[in-house]
């Protein structure tokens, strides 16, 4: 798959199957993550892996009993709130495999860093036909201390990015997406590079 095809058609896939992610493709996307760029190549990023459906469901249940106690008031005016509450809600939308992209303690931007390793594990995995989401709902709850300490993660470590990973159900459509807003376009005078058009449209898809 070219680079711009993945770009363009990776989507935040909220329903899987449940067939499980094999270890190497896992192992092939962690080392996609790691190849992300990071502040004079620190790379401060640690991995947790869940893949124990029955450890999913607590873990959707017990983030969801959090959320519902501390949910900000913006979003609990929100429709997001009753999702949550509903019995059959699952977080981490019932799929087989949850990657969770740490920041260790670094000088320099660590959840930046973190930022940039998950657009690459996102976009390896639509490469191999997985589908991801991040979900970043769990995020409050995976940084208790004591859901650290549950799953033998250091104190100092903070949960950046939680992705779901697995495979599709079915197919996903495409969200809009809005131009760029240029707020500053500074050149060289009399070069003329405003004139050339900017390709805000996708590039066509390439035939298999």
């Amino acid at each position: 798959m070219e680079l711009n095809d993945a770009i363009y058609q990776r989507r935040a896939v909220r329903h899987y199957t449940d067939a499980p992610v094999p270890t190497p493709a896992i192992e092939q996307l962690l080392r996609a993550a790691r190849q992300a760029p990071s502040a004079v190549n620190q790379q401060p990023w640690a991995f947790g892996l869940f893949r124990d459906p029955d450890l999913l469901n607590r873990m959707s249940e017990q983030a969801k009993v959090y959320l519902q106690a501390n949910l900000p008031r913006d979003l609990a005016l929100h429709h997001l709130s009753d999702t949550i509450s509903h019995p059959g809600y699952n977080v981490f939308h019932h799929a087989s495999t949850l990657i969770v992209i740490y920041a260790k303690p670094a000088r320099f931007d660590p959840i930046e860093d973190c930022c940039l390793a998950a657009q690459n594990l996102m976009l390896a995995a639509h490469g191999m036909g997985l589908g991801t989401c991040p979900i970043g709902f769990a995020r409050p709850w995976l940084n208790l201390p004591e859901v650290k300490h549950e799953f033998g993660i250091p104190l100092r470590y903070t949960a950046v990015m939680p992705i779901v990973v697995g495979w599709p159900a079915g197919p996903t459509p495409p969200v809009p997406r809005l131009d760029p807003e240029i707020v500053c376009w500074r050149e060289t005078p009399g070069r003329g590079l405003s004139a050339v058009p900017f390709p805000f449209a996708p590039p066509p898809t390439r035939q298999p």
